[in-house]
């Protein structure tokens, strides 16, 4: 981990509430898929935990949701030529095992940047099977990316584009074809759940990328500690942000 002073490149929206920020850095920086990054914003306090979602050498691409004074101050105060502050990389990310060569991919919303990482660090050795999930066809975005998949379905709530319902319903139906050895996942805590429902009893690991609020992002405040199914607690930022569903108590 560590702190680096990087140069805004570009800070666009790209979907409703949307938007997403490439920085560069001084010096290249290596970024496991799923790891995260911590950005300082002028008058507040505390850095906002935002998912990686491209590294490539000195540039480094994360999207974020427009939602409270944090985010909201980053679209409007930071253009092309303005410093960050930004502590990375953070985490544990995702990791494949050699004998996994079929991924299956879940993601819901803001979850889906995280597993663009994935897909691009695999696309090459793996097969990649994704089921993203939107709100809604505005909301849609990263489709280029999200297409590096060998096999791509997008789901939304409406059926306004896709297939008409959840990613992990889009992914349960294709369960039997797609035969996966690992399945990777990220989004909003009742997808998570539902997958790791469907999932329970089939053998097969489920890894899954928590998001909780964040004060530091190096393990020392605690905030974001989550329960085990252990009995014992880990903390999202340090321990994770990348746990065995069956481990943990989401």
């Amino acid at each position: 981990m560590r702190e680096v002073t990087a140069t805004v490149l570009e800070n666009v929206r790209i979907a409703e509430d949307i938007y997403s920020l490439t920085f560069m850095t001084e010096e290249e920086i290596e970024v496991r898929a799923g790891q995260f990054c911590m950005i300082g914003i002028l008058g507040m306090p505390l850095r906002r935990p935002i998912a990686v979602c491209k590294a490539e050498g000195e540039r480094i691409t994360v999207c974020y949701r427009l939602k409270g004074a944090g985010t909201k101050s980053l679209a409007a105060n930071y253009k092309q030529g303005e410093k960050l502050s930004v502590l990375l990389p953070l985490g544990n990310g995702f990791f494949v095992r050699d004998e996994e060569k079929r991924i299956a991919i879940v993601g819901g919303g803001v979850g889906i940047f995280p597993l663009i990482s994935v897909i691009r660090a695999y696309q090459k050795d793996k097969f990649i099977a994704s089921y993203m999930g939107f709100r809604n066809k505005d909301a849609l975005c990263m489709q280029y990316e999200m297409s590096r998949s060998n096999l791509l379905k997008i789901a939304s709530d409406d059926g306004s584009v896709g297939f008409r319902g959840t990613a992990v319903q889009a992914f349960m139906e294709d369960y039997e074809k797609i035969k996966p050895d690992v399945v990777l996942s990220c989004g909003p805590v009742p997808m998570l759940r539902a997958l790791k429902k469907a999932m329970a009893g089939k053998g097969i690991p489920v890894y899954v990328s928590l998001e909780e609020r964040m004060g530091c992002g190096i393990g020392a405040c605690l905030v974001c500690v989550c329960d085990l199914t252990n009995g014992q607690h880990a903390r999202v930022c340090k321990d994770g942000p990348v746990f065995d569903a069956f481990g943990t108590d989401f």
